[in-house]
Order: C-alpha cells, then sequence, then structure tokens
C-alpha cells in the first residue's frame, strides 16, 4: 500500500474560479491531476490532500468537488486550507464520505504510521506579524499538539504531519511548528500553500533539523502526485 500526496486541488465544479489566470500550466489542470491519479494510485493506497481543496464557499459549492475526489481511486486523508470556507463539522464531514478523512485535531493510521496535522499559519517574520496572527499562530500550534498527542496516545511511534502552511518563515527561520515536530520526532512533513516559481523558495525543503520536510502543491508538483512511501 502506497502514500501519496497532492495540495491544493482548487477544484471548481460549482463556481467560477478558472485557475489558469495564474498561468498557462494550470489549463485543465484537474485532469492532469486525475490522469495521473488513476495510473498511479490503487484502490488499497492512500492520498494526503492538504488543503486548499475547494472553491466553494459551503458545503453546497463543494459538494461536487469532494465527490470528484471520494470518486478516485484510494483512501483519502483531507486538511483544511486557508480557501476551504466549506469546512463544516468535523464530525459530519467525517460521516458523509465513504473514502474520505478529515483531519482536525486528530489521527487517523497509515499501516504503521499515523498521519496528524493542523492547517498552520504564517510564521513569525519581519515582514508582517500581527497580533491576530500571532493568535491564530499559537492556535494551530496547539491544534497540531492535539493531533500529535492523540497519535502517541494511541502508541504510535512514526507520525506523518501534515500542515497547509508552510512551517517556517521565508528566512527558514525554526518556529514552534518545527519545534513541536522535532519534540514529538515526527518521521516526515509535508506542506503545500505555495504557488507558483517565485514563491517555492519560501517553503524549508529537504531535510531541516533532522526531519524531511516535502512541498506538495500541485503545480509544484506539475499535477501529478507524489510518493511518499
Amino acid at each position: 500500500m502506497a502514500l501519496y500526496a497532492i495540495g491544493d486541488l482548487h477544484l471548481s465544479s460549482k463556481v467560477d474560479k478558472p485557475m489558469d489566470i495564474f498561468g498557462p500550466q494550470w489549463t485543465m489542470h484537474h485532469e492532469k491531476i486525475k490522469e495521473h491519479w488513476y495510473n498511479n494510485v490503487k484502490q488499497e493506497d492512500t492520498v494526503l490532500v492538504p488543503g486548499d481543496i475547494s472553491w466553494g464557499i459551503n458545503m453546497e459549492e463543494a459538494m461536487e468537488d469532494l465527490k470528484w475526489i471520494e470518486a478516485l481511486p484510494g483512501k483519502k486523508i483531507l486538511l483544511k486550507g486557508n480557501h476551504d470556507y466549506w469546512w463544516s463539522s468535523i464530525t459530519k464531514l467525517n460521516d458523509t464520505f465513504a473514502t474520505l478523512k478529515f483531519l482536525q485535531n486528530n489521527y487517523f493510521a497509515y499501516e504503521d504510521y499515523a498521519i496528524c496535522g493542523t492547517r498552520g499559519w504564517i510564521s513569525p517574520n519581519g515582514n508582517k506579524f500581527t497580533q491576530q496572527d500571532e493568535k491564530v499562530y499559537y492556535r494551530e500550534v496547539h491544534r497540531l499538539k492535539l493531533s500529535l498527542d492523540s497519535a502517541k496516545k494511541a502508541g504510535y511511534t512514526k507520525i506523518v504531519c501534515m500542515l497547509h502552511y508552510p512551517p517556517t518563515n521565508e528566512q527558514h527561520e525554526p518556529s514552534l511548528f518545527t519545534e513541536v515536530c522535532e519534540e514529538y520526532g515526527v518521521s516526515m512533513v509535508i506542506y503545500g500553500h505555495l504557488h507558483g516559481k517565485e514563491s517555492y523558495d519560501a517553503g524549508v525543503k529537504g531535510i531541516y533539523h533532522g526531519i524531511p520536510y516535502y512541498l506538495v502543491s500541485c503545480d509544484y508538483l506539475e499535477f501529478q502526485l507524489y510518493q511518499l512511501l
């Protein structure tokens, strides 16, 4: 059973949000993702989707996008992104779909790994970090700990951490997100949020303080799923 990741699908079945305004590479991007998904993912595999899933602002608008993902092969574990305004009660979401699992203050199992995570937020930086940013930052760190604690209490020692936002600032300075990941001994971290060649270097990639970090925004991956395990 393989483990894949791809973030920032930005689906828009029910809303007028064409992604090709961000460049020709986004033209029919969902079809590129779908083709690679069908050619590689088996029903027994798992795919991690770390946020910015649908442009819908409520469940009615997002439902067709979620059903589109559900129809694809494999199990899927989804995380909230900053544009996922449709995200509602976590219990209701997890009761609605057969192959979609929604991650929030909890964890899900993949073989002998626990999949943990939270949306995250911008990290302290020299450009802009307001009191409101600080409030959300600490709240998201707390949510990450809740997710990791739930996995640790269940006996998991190998953990994949999902974030939507990059875990550091643009200078790749340590943050509470990276410190928590190190404290809990996570096996790897994936995140998305960054789009366009001018932004990719803002996120830490490769081995950082002993932990592998992977940027999995779909345009960074050229709309192909990345195999983690």
